[in-house]
């Protein structure tokens, strides 16, 4: 994927998240996910769960999009999407994978524990090393569900 695919996920979750957060109070958007150039995935979660009902709810208030996308609203499920520092602090300690835009030490992905969780950077336990990244290098990152 493009950098600008990137980019325009940044966009679309801004927008998304400004506008489902304050039209379905509780709501919490995890993330925006282009799947296609004309379809993308919004996570959303809820403290009382997410069912179908509110999955509708949500695809709702985002009718807009549906004249340029193809709109799925899902649960985050078991490999829980991670974009925000609140999201990477409530799972220090378990194992995540993240991809970056950019080459940090040599490589774009990886798979480890989460060691740490700052204002501006995760520290994740890498073949034997911490690596520091950047929040604002990281483009996808999710939990890694324990059974794997």
């Amino acid at each position: 994927m493009a950098t600008n695919v990137y980019e325009r996920e940044r966009t679309l979750t801004r927008e998304i998240t400004n506008r489902v957060e304050s039209g379905l109070p509780g709501v919490e958007v995890l993330a925006v996910e282009l799947v296609g150039s004309d379809r993308f995935c919004v996570y959303i979660d809820h403290a009382q769960g997410v069912d179908h009902a509110l999955c509708a709810r949500v695809t709702d208030q985002l009718r807009d999009y549906l004249r340029e996308y193809a709109v799925d609203v899902s649960s985050p499920g078991i490999d829980r999407p991670l974009r925000r520092p609140e999201h990477f602090q409530s799972v220090v300690g378990r194992r995540v994978a993240l991809k970056t835009s950019e080459g940090i030490q040599g490589r774009k992905n990886f798979r480890g524990a989460l060691r740490d969780a700052g204002e501006r950077s995760v520290r994740v336990a890498v073949d034997g090393s911490d690596i520091d990244i950047p929040y604002e290098a990281i483009v996808r990152a999710n939990l890694i569900s324990e059974s794997r």
